[in-house]
């Protein structure tokens, strides 16, 4: 006899913007720590950059998070994976098959920004994060309007 328990199913949810370089790569790593029980995490850009943003490790650093392992990757890169949510922060239409849900997330690109800025880039997002993580962790239930009570809206 087996002490087996069945693996409740996790969420792919997949984190996009531009360069792949900030914004996608610390919703990807926010995500993976806070909500490992309940989703399974990637990111990726349109136009990836050739790293990480060395502000980017620098911030998530402070937050106790380690991204040495991350690295940009282009959304054609992951197109054979399949996810259940896309959050898009690029503003550019996403490919109508990356996911059957698609959120919008208002997040400015702190690329060029003075570090302090990135830092409230990063805490915008490190909260978006958990809203998600909380929202997957409630379980399917009656879906939000558009635009109320959150920073984000459906497409």
């Amino acid at each position: 006899m087996s002490d087996a328990r069945p693996t409740p199913h996790k969420t792919r949810v997949l984190f996009v913007c531009i360069g792949n370089s900030c914004r996608s790569q610390m919703a990807e790593a926010f995500a993976r720590s806070y909500g490992e029980d309940v989703l399974i995490a990637a990111s990726a850009g349109h136009h990836p950059a050739y790293a990480v943003a060395p502000d980017t490790h620098r911030a998530m650093s402070e937050r106790d998070i380690d991204m040495r392992d991350h690295f940009p990757k282009t959304i054609q890169h992951l197109s054979r994976a399949r996810f259940d949510i896309a959050v898009n922060m690029s503003g550019i239409p996403l490919p109508a098959d990356i996911a059957p849900r698609v959120i919008e997330w208002d997040v400015p690109d702190p690329i060029g920004m003075v570090y302090q800025d990135h830092c409230d880039i990063r805490d915008l997002i490190e909260r978006l994060v958990i809203e998600l993580v909380t929202e997957l962790r409630r379980g399917p239930g009656p879906a939000p309007l558009r635009g109320q009570g959150s920073r984000f809206s459906e497409t």
